[in-house]
Order: structure tokens, then sequence, then C-alpha cells
């Protein structure tokens, strides 16, 4: 039978503090056991801003090795070979994506001097630039100097009919008391 010593004595349940006590030790062995260990390398990176260029523009690298005091190889079709070099506790490059470049997505590599390597995309774009200016109108305002002056003297037409009729209602309340 359950709860019975073989002696016939009755096993006594468990309290709610030693369930606990155990439940808190099994808990804590997990998370022991299942924690990752530090690596060497976590501190590797690759940035391109910005990661989405027109081809034909310039974008800027930045980047992270272990020991950021040497320089590093940063390298990608889209725009070729480019070394990086210490500025700031970075390394940073900048790279030209060629105009005729086809657009799609594109890996960067970086290549540390110690052997660790990181990556990102760059998004090239290949957009048709416009020739002209949108179709906003036809153009009615822009037609040189004979609008501005109109636009004054307009100003000022009703600049002058405002003072008159004030002028004119001020003196019937003049009069009328």
């Amino acid at each position: 039978m359950r709860g019975q010593r073989p002696d016939g004595g009755v096993v006594p349940a468990p309290s709610i503090i030693s369930r606990l006590l155990g439940a808190f030790a099994l808990i804590a062995a997990f998370v022991l056991v299942g924690a990752a260990p530090a690596r060497a390398g976590e501190n590797v990176f690759v940035e391109v801003t910005p990661n989405s260029v027109q081809a034909g523009e310039r974008v800027n690298i930045r980047a992270s090795c272990d020991n950021n005091n040497r320089q590093a190889q940063v390298e990608s079709d889209a725009f070729g070979r480019v070394t990086v070099r210490p500025d700031n506790g970075f390394l940073t490059g900048s790279a030209t994506v060629p105009r005729d470049k086809q657009p799609g997505d594109y890996p960067v590599n970086l290549r540390c001097p110690n052997g660790s390597n990181a990556s990102t995309m760059l998004t090239v774009l290949n957009m048709a630039q416009p020739s002209k200016g949108p179709a906003t109108g036809g153009g009615g305002t822009a037609t040189g100097g004979r609008t501005g002056t109109m636009l004054l003297v307009g100003g000022l037409a009703a600049a002058g009919v405002a003072v008159a009729l004030g002028m004119l209602g001020s003196r019937r309340r003049g009069a009328g008391s």
C-alpha cells in the first residue's frame, strides 16, 4: 500500500517548504546547466549605412573585431573589398556601389585578423531617376516677376480699403453719440 512503511508505520507527507525547496533546486539546476558559456568574439560585427542604397551611391561601414587596433577586411559583391581602419574604438571605412550594379541583396562579410568573421546584408536598388519634375499643374505662379508685383499691389489695396472702412466706422460712432 502507498503511504505505509514495510514495518507498518505511516510515511509523513512532505511539507510545503520542502516541496518549494526541491522545486527551487530543480529550477536552479536547469538555469546553471542551460546557461551558455561566454564565447570569445561576441563583439565582432559589421554594419553598413544606409543598408539600402541606390546603385552609384556611397555606403559607410562600421565594424568591430575583438581588437580594434588593427585593420580588417570587408568584402561584398556589391562594392568589392574595402580595408576598415581603427577610428574612435571601431573600424570604419566607406565604399561606393557601382552605377551598373544589379539590384538585389548582397552579403557584406567582415574578416578580422584573429580569424573572427561577421556578416550583414546590403540591399542595392536601381530605381529609374526622374528626368524632370512631376506634372503638378500649369505653372501659373511661376511666370516671372509680374506675379509678385500684382500680389504686392493687391495686398496694399486690401489694406487701404480696411483702413478706410475702419475710419468710416469710427466717424459714424462719434457722430451718433
